[in-house]
């Protein structure tokens, strides 16, 4: 009886060793599989100097947003390191002039195929043209066209619309019923393109433009010492209109915007590109947990997060998402996760992130924002969508001109 139970026991042993030999087996094969995960990303920009900010308070970025994809590939290989998935982020930086796709040509190693395009519009379509294969994910071009009649089936974006931002700043105007606005709009072609979002923002969601107005001042030395009193003359003439609750300036190029609160023929308050502003980041955003990642950025960077920043890092953990869930690389298999159902992305902003189905686009709440103060965050309450609240923000996908996806 003895022998019978030591046979036995001894059975078990043997048996259990080759579970166990077995299941080590299975996991070092399928170690060796996750280890072959490598996801190298470009990160493609010009190497165009900074313009110089329009005060001495502002800090003068280089390379701006590259930090933040740099942190978001830290956070990415929190998880990967423990599944065998290598991050490698590639600088290339393009001279002003130079053709961007030479220059990615001449890149040693295989065909780039993850592309951050830290790049305006018109840049962005050609190196996505030329790449149709690649996944190319726009950090930082605002246009809605790129979105909407020249859109792209392997391009993503993450910074809000125009369109986004805009009608995040109508529904924030509507809800405190500062019903009657005065648009005034500068001398450059971004300028028009944010006027005529803040035109479509205030007619969709009822509010009334009382006057429009040209800024078409070159500006002077502010730094002068008569530069105050300009301004001081210039703007109460040039801000005579008629009643209104609010004044938009479209000024994306920061030239005069600055210039009018304080100075204005009436005191109202200015909203739009400076004052009153509806932005993707801003430094004073607490909420949500969105303290702890101010905190790492400014560690690695020793300054704040910038908008380019927080795009460079979704568009690094949107990737870090996919590649966790798919255990792939290939930009086919990284897209169709993040167009699915399971694709949820934490972005510091109280709602989870997810992207438009068709166009490409980030779903995401706005900040509206003072120069030092977070004021409220779009959607309002009460602007309600059958999909999301978040699809109130932009251009919606009835009224979507794209047909790529």
């Amino acid at each position: 009886m003895t022998n019978l139970k030591s046979s036995r026991l001894l059975s078990s042993i043997v048996n259990a060793k080759r579970i166990t030999f077995m299941l080590l087996a299975i996991f070092l094969s399928a170690s060796n599989a996750l280890a072959e995960t490598d996801v190298r990303v470009h990160y493609l920009m010009r190497d165009i100097e900074p313009p110089l900010p329009l005060s001495l308070i502002d800090t003068r970025i280089e390379k701006d947003g590259f930090a933040g994809a740099d942190l978001g590939l830290r956070d990415n290989q929190t998880t990967g390191s423990f599944l065998g998935h290598n991050y490698e982020l590639v600088e290339v930086l393009v001279p002003e002039d130079a053709d961007l796709v030479t220059t990615l040509e001449g890149i040693e190693g295989d065909k780039p195929e993850i592309i951050f395009a830290n790049l305006e519009a018109v840049d962005i379509l050609q190196v996505t043209d030329a790449y149709p294969d690649a996944l190319v994910f726009n950090v930082r071009a605002r246009d809605d066209r790129i979105r909407h009649e020249d859109c792209r089936s392997n391009l993503l974006h993450l910074p809000p619309t125009r369109s986004m931002l805009t009608d995040a700043l109508a529904q924030y105007l509507a809800w405190k019923r500062w019903d009657k606005v005065i648009v005034v709009k500068g001398r450059h072609p971004e300028d028009a393109l944010y006027a005529q979002a803040l035109e479509r923002a205030v007619k969709r969601f009822g509010l009334k433009v009382v006057d429009r107005k040209d800024w078409t001042a070159i500006p002077g030395a502010r730094r002068t010492d008569s530069g105050h009193h300009s301004a001081q003359q210039e703007i109460p003439s040039f801000t005579r209109f008629k009643d209104h609750d609010v004044l938009l300036v479209a000024d994306e190029i920061d030239e005069f915007g600055e210039y009018l609160s304080y100075r204005m023929q009436e005191p109202r308050p200015v909203a739009g590109t400076q004052g009153l502003t509806p932005t993707s980041w801003h430094r004073a955003h607490e909420q949500w947990g969105a303290t702890q990642i101010q905190r790492r950025f400014t560690k690695i960077a020793n300054r704040n997060m910038s908008e380019l920043d927080y795009s460079s890092w979704l568009a690094m953990r949107t990737l870090g998402e996919a590649v966790t869930n798919t255990g792939s690389s290939e930009p086919a298999k990284l897209k169709e996760f993040i167009f699915s159902k399971n694709f949820k992305l934490a972005g510091f902003k109280g709602k989870a992130l997810t992207f438009r189905t068709y166009n490409g686009q980030l779903r995401q709440p706005v900040l509206i924002v003072s120069p030092r103060m977070l004021i409220t965050v779009s959607p309002q309450q009460g602007f309600l969508h059958q999909v999301t609240e978040l699809d109130t923000l932009g251009i919606d996908e009835p009224e979507s001109a794209c047909t790529q996806f």
